[in-house]
């Protein structure tokens, strides 16, 4: 059985039986079908396991100093994440940034991302990020790599940067892929790389010493085998769409089915099984509020609000399962938004409103008209309507008494031109106008926060803090909590886990 703790800090769990990918994914490319690995008797230098937004970058750079290398790859294709996520990445000294005239630092970008997650990274690892970030994307800008218009910015979606070095590609992650692929491909061709396509790394091999020396891997068909290599690198990504893990290890439910499907958390569970051991359960944090399609836990993410105020002024209130306000609706940012949700019960709230409101206010859902969004409440279970407050409170589930109190109380400080319990300014309207609405929203992760334990060289630690020879760990296997710590600091996940596989690509030795 998994061990769950408290979050307060490192996680001590016992080797388990690896979970399985869920979900097949695109069909094999003809690349990855002529570049099929046969063991043979054949060791290799360095073995990847995952050949994603980590491995790609380490395979590229070892290949490039004559390292050979083997990629181990669950999915059917390369590339992990990168075919899904928004690719935002972020670093100092950037040639973008210089296109623009704009000054910035690694010390100044560390300072600026423990600014936004309240000092909660990992210090090694943020200044590994920061330090080394900025020549990582202008490798990529060599290969090709452009951005999309009007970039770099300060922030999108998170807490904004206080400097303008946050950027993408116009096809999100695919951008930095398409140039990742451009570059390993001439490689697997000519036989430096081999790959290992829809084939699952099993267990670590070890000798007496506790030295990595293979890995046991299983092929789609279900045929096992030792594979050998004088160092492994672990670069499966994190357990973000595995919910028994992901709860084990960050004490919250998984309550979105959202993530990469081969975020299945293998490779923390080959570094548990070799003697590592992990942290940053601790530093779970949920996005600020989304819409899911029902009521199960893991649910599909469904409708998104516009809550932030940058964006549409809030009309209505925010409230917790007690049926309090719990957030000054109209603050700018995102930080302090997500923080106040996190101390929530379930990590949800609802958006309530009255007729009025749904008439006059601009769409809460951007895409949508007033009409569409009224007919969500004849059809859509998170969605619903009552002609009082408190048949309000009933039907979603919230304390009666203490909605009515809380929106009688915000209606007369509106009325009487009083200060707000919390601070608001925005008060366009009162809540008086029956019927009454409410939004279910839930927080939400595409994540997972715990991780590996490594040293600044990449080596994956023993509880004790010795390295375990042989064994080494980069990407979201180390936890999104190492480099965005308890927050969402812009580019934390994708540009330290290429940083991360380029210096390793570049710096093992053999």
């Amino acid at each position: 059985m998994t061990q769950p703790t408290d979050r307060s800090g490192t996680l001590d769990l016992s080797r388990r039986t690896l979970i399985k990918g869920a979900g097949a994914m695109l069909s094999l490319s003809a690349l990855a079908s002529a570049a099929r690995a046969q063991s043979g008797g054949k060791t290799w230098d360095l073995i990847i396991i995952g050949g994603g937004t980590a491995g790609l970058p380490a395979a590229i750079h070892a290949a490039q100093r004559g390292v050979r290398v083997l990629i181990i790859e669950q999915a059917a294709q390369l590339g992990g994440t990168l075919h899904l996520s928004t690719g935002q990445i972020a670093a100092a000294g950037t040639v973008f940034q210089a296109r623009e005239g704009i000054s910035d630092s690694p010390q100044a970008h560390y300072d600026d991302a423990m600014r936004i997650n309240d000092n909660t990274s990992d210090p090694q690892m943020l200044r590994l990020w920061t330090q080394h970030g900025g020549a990582t994307i202008n490798w990529l800008a060599e290969h090709g790599f452009e951005t999309a218009p009007n970039m770099p910015v300060a922030g999108g979606g998170h807490e904004p940067y206080q400097t303008r070095r946050y950027l993408w590609g116009p096809e999100d992650g695919r951008s930095i892929l398409r140039v990742l692929m451009q570059l390993v491909t001439p490689h697997i061709e000519a036989g430096r790389i081999d790959v290992m396509m829809e084939t699952g790394a099993v267990e670590l091999i070890q000798n007496a010493q506790g030295r990595v020396t293979g890995v046991v891997v299983e092929d789609a068909a279900g045929q096992r085998r030792d594979v050998s290599g004088a160092k492994v690198l672990l670069a499966a990504g994190g357990c973000a769409a595995n919910p028994r893990m992901f709860e084990d290890l960050h004490g919250v439910p998984l309550y979105c089915q959202a993530a990469y499907a081969h975020s299945q958390g293998v490779g923390l569970m080959l570094g548990l099984g070799a003697g590592g051991h992990l942290h940053g359960g601790d530093k779970y944090l949920g996005l600020f509020g989304m819409v899911m399609a029902d009521a199960w836990v893991p649910a599909a993410l469904d409708v998104g609000l516009t809550l932030n105020p940058l964006r549409r002024k809030p009309w209505e209130l925010y409230v917790n399962q007690r049926g309090e306000r719990f957030v000054r609706e109209d603050l700018e940012g995102v930080h302090h938004r997500e923080t106040a949700l996190d101390k929530q019960p379930g990590h949800r709230f609802w958006v309530i409103f009255d007729e009025r409101t749904l008439a006059e206010a601009p769409s809460l859902v951007s895409s949508w008209s007033t009409q569409q969004l009224r007919d969500a409440f004849e059809s859509h279970p998170m969605f619903a309507s009552a002609p009082t407050v408190a048949s309000l409170a009933a039907r979603v589930g919230i304390h009666p008494l203490n909605l009515q109190r809380t929106v009688a109380e915000y209606n007369r400080a509106r009325e009487r031109n009083d200060a707000d319990a919390l601070g608001r300014e925005h008060r366009p309207v009162s809540l008086d106008s029956g019927p009454y609405y409410a939004i279910q929203s839930q927080g939400w992760t595409l994540v997972s926060f715990a991780g590996l334990v490594v040293d600044e060289q990449l080596r994956v630690l023993r509880s004790s803090g010795e390295a375990i020879p042989g064994l080494y760990a980069a990407g979201e296997i180390l936890g999104a909590g190492a480099t965005s710590g308890k927050g969402y600091v812009g580019g934390a996940l994708v540009t330290p886990a290429m940083t991360f596989g380029k210096l390793l690509g570049e710096r093992l030795s053999f």
